[in-house]
Formats: structure tokens, sequence, C-alpha cells
């Protein structure tokens, strides 16, 4: 069963983050068992708050990569651009249809 993982966090220096995230996209195209989508969400309502949601092809998959020691320096690297600690919710993926 796909999995995907919300990360809800708050950050002025996301100008700052973006070079880290797109490091970390390269690294994982097409490794086996990484991240598989993300979508990137700015919260309209509060400023300097943003969604991002990670699928994974399984839970499984989805706690190995949080292993891997390059995942945890670049979540420590997040997390020190963060005005707050960011809060995970783990969710398994039931349905994701186009609607268009």
């Amino acid at each position: 069963m796909k999995f995907v993982q919300i990360i809800d966090f708050e950050t002025e220096r996301l100008d700052e983050m973006e070079p880290l995230l797109e490091e970390a996209r390269q690294r994982n195209a097409g490794r086996e068992g990484g991240p598989t989508h993300r979508i990137l969400l700015k919260d309209r309502d509060t400023p300097g708050r943003y969604l991002s949601l990670i699928e994974f092809d399984s839970y499984e998959e989805a706690m190995r990569n949080s292993e891997d020691p390059e995942t945890t320096k670049m979540a420590e690297q997040l997390g020190a651009l963060c005005t707050r600690e960011p809060r995970f919710v783990n969710c398994d993926l039931l349905d994701s249809s186009d609607l268009k």
C-alpha cells in the first residue's frame, strides 16, 4: 500500500531550503525505495506555514528512507531553518485520482 508522510512546518527561509530540497530530489531520483512523489503546499491563511507531502511505495520503504544517514542530515539542516519543530503525519494512501 502506498504511504504518504505529511510534514507541517513553518519557516521564513524557504529560499534557503529550496537548494537542500533540490539536492535531495536529485539524490533520490530513480533510487529504489526512495520517495516517488512530492508536493509542497503554502498555507494561504498562515504566513510562513508549509505542508510537504512525500509519497512512497510503502510504509516500510519510507521507514528505510528515514533511517538513511543522508535523510537524517537533510532533516536536521531543514529543521534548523524552521521557526518551530516540524510536525509529521503518517498516512496510508487509500485513493488518489486525477479529477480533470
